[in-house]
């Protein structure tokens, strides 16, 4: 992999980091000098990439937009606590909606998943474990999505687990507390940056590439943004020590990650050593041979997993909410992590491609016989916000530069641009309507131009990493 310091940063700076950004939206050097002093022990298989909206958030241990390749071992808290948040795309076979059916659309889903969520179990502990180890495919069955959608979720929804023990592992490693509380909730959407945008495709970039993902001109999609659900918070607390957690996961493993890892280590040296691992701060390096690393693995894959079970669930209801508000249909164009951790070829050899806020972006290359990507690549979202396009994008020639990674969004640089004055009101004066959680009517919000947004694609463009499929404009949302 060739090193790629694209910026006009000091090499102190950046490091020995690919640093993916412009004059217009620097890398911050504070930042890379955090990401170079939290990998400078790692035993990395390629430089760190940093991309666009490079920005860090206080309740994460490593900034954002960033990917992150190691040997031999894997380090927790190089991506987010909870894995698997992600996103999806999907079209609607509709003209675009009254207001009055737009709210009732967001209506069905405020009561379907309610903030804060209610205390109502939605699985019986089998199906939790069934959604760790199955992924997509159990939530196939459980809400009658058709196969055929699968091939649209990266890595068809399920990273195996027999070779790491299976099931029969996943009920013994799996706490009961944690399973317990993974039922109390599966499927969300939630506020603060998830969101569900209704859109209209307004400008096709890439006619080929289009028709083969089914957007065209014209057309209504849903994108929405949700984590991996309860069970995936749990396994990120339970296996690394983390800044951030709500209070009542910090009771929960107070008490639960000494009974789980101290209590059941077979031996002093052992429980020493899980102490070392998952008891303090920083980023410690869990070497993946050996029984404690097929334990990590497995943790990290049902996880995967579950997070995949959890959109899915997400998407059924969706649909039904989209076909009782809209009488349309809904189908999947993509969905796609940004928070993973995948054992992946880099330079000819195995490792661990670590991905925080970044999305993985395989060339078709990578994908041969693929039965819906084999000629695009993975699509993969760039979002701008609720008042700027989004783009629908397909991975390019040189995306190996980055690990073959995209950021995730560019909220950071839409709102610098704002900011200092470089991005204003949207020339044709649209707005969106916001919904919110609560009763009250939604705001109606006006947009902003492209700059932003383009800034940000544009890195990504340049630098051959991805190519734009679609443009899409919001007009309706709920954050």
């Amino acid at each position: 992999m060739r090193v790629a310091v694209l910026s006009s940063h000091s090499q102190e700076e950046a490091g020995a980091a690919s640093v993916f950004d412009s004059p217009l939206s620097p890398a911050d050097p504070v930042l890379l000098r955090r990401l170079r002093d939290g990998t400078a022990d790692a035993d990395l298989a390629a430089p760190p990439v940093v991309l666009p909206d490079f920005c860090h958030k206080p309740q994460s241990e490593m900034p954002s937009s960033i990917a992150v390749a190691t040997r031999g071992a894997i380090r927790p808290t190089l991506t987010d606590s909870a894995l698997n948040c992600g996103m999806a795309l999907a079209t609607l076979d509709m003209p675009r909606p009254s207001e009055r059916a737009v709210s009732d659309f967001y209506r069905r889903v405020r009561e379907r998943y309610p903030n804060p969520p209610g205390w109502k179990p939605e699985l019986t502990r089998a199906e939790v474990l069934r959604a760790a180890v199955e992924g997509a495919d159990f939530a196939a069955e459980r809400y009658g999505i058709d196969r055929a959608e699968l091939d649209r979720v990266e890595e068809f929804g399920r990273i195996p687990v027999e070779e790491l023990g299976g099931a029969e592992r996943a009920r013994n490693e799996l706490p009961w507390v944690c399973v317990q509380l993974a039922r109390l909730r599966f499927g969300s959407i939630g506020p603060s940056t998830h969101f569900l945008e209704l859109q209209e495709v307004e400008e096709v970039l890439d006619r080929g590439a289009a028709e083969r993902l089914g957007v065209h001109e014209g057309q209504i999609t849903v994108q929405f943004h949700n984590g991996g659900g309860v069970l995936t918070g749990q396994i990120g607390e339970m296996y690394a020590r983390r800044k951030s957690a709500s209070r009542l996961l910090r009771v929960e493993m107070a008490a639960q990650k000494p009974l789980t890892h101290l209590l059941r280590a077979g031996g002093l040296e052992r429980a020493r050593r899980r102490y070392e691992l998952f008891f303090t701060a920083g980023c410690p390096s869990v070497p993946v041979d050996g029984d404690e690393g097929r334990r990590i693995r497995l943790a990290q894959n049902l996880s995967m997993n579950y997070g995949f079970a959890y959109r899915l669930s997400t998407y059924a209801a969706l649909r039904e909410f989209a076909r009782q508000a809209f009488g349309a249909r809904m189908s999947l164009v993509v969905d796609s992590p940004h928070n993973s951790i995948y054992e992946e070829e880099v330079d000819g050899a195995s490792a661990f491609v670590h991905r925080h806020n970044a999305a993985r972006a395989w060339t078709p290359e990578k994908m041969p016989g693929h039965p819906a990507f084999a000629e695009t690549g993975q699509p993969l979202l760039l979002p701008g916000t609720n008042r700027t396009s989004s783009f629908l994008c397909v991975p390019a020639a040189d995306a190996h530069r980055s690990l073959y990674t995209a950021c995730h969004g560019t909220g950071s640089i839409i709102s610098a641009f704002e900011r200092d004055g470089r991005s204003g009101p949207d020339p044709l004066g649209r707005s969106t309507s916001c919904y919110s959680y609560g009763d009250a009517a939604p705001r109606s919000v006006p947009q902003l131009d492209d700059r932003g947004v383009g800034e940000g694609l544009g890195i990504l463009v340049r630098n051959g990493l991805v190519k734009p499929v679609a443009r899409l404009r919001p007009f309706a949302v709920l954050s």
